[in-house]
């Protein structure tokens, strides 16, 4: 049973860190975009109010993927909770911080 439970456990893992990637690349992408817009209005010589409603909706789209990135860094720590509670030792999960 303890093998079964690991191997479900890894599953969940391997798409709970897909899933934090993902936002982080969203992220990453959104900031991009975010910084481009006041950019190209700049190099275009455009007035401040040209692009100023997509600028806030950019800037609302990135807010919206920070809570999501919150709500996922969430539900890993009450997945790691969970981990405990079936009695799964902690495993390495990652290159970036080392666990016993």
């Amino acid at each position: 049973m303890p093998r079964t439970r690991q191997a479900v456990a890894q599953k969940v893992a391997d798409r709970l860190f897909a899933l934090e990637n993902a936002i982080d690349a969203a992220l990453t992408r959104a900031a991009e975009l975010n910084a481009a817009m006041p950019e190209a209005r700049g190099e275009a010589r455009l007035p401040a109010m040209i692009g100023q409603d997509a600028f806030d909706k950019s800037a609302e789209a990135f807010a919206s993927l920070v809570l999501a990135r919150r709500r996922i860094v969430e539900t890993h720590q009450s997945l790691d909770l969970a981990r405990a509670q079936i009695g799964l030792k902690v495993v390495a999960g990652g290159d970036l911080i080392a666990k016993p």
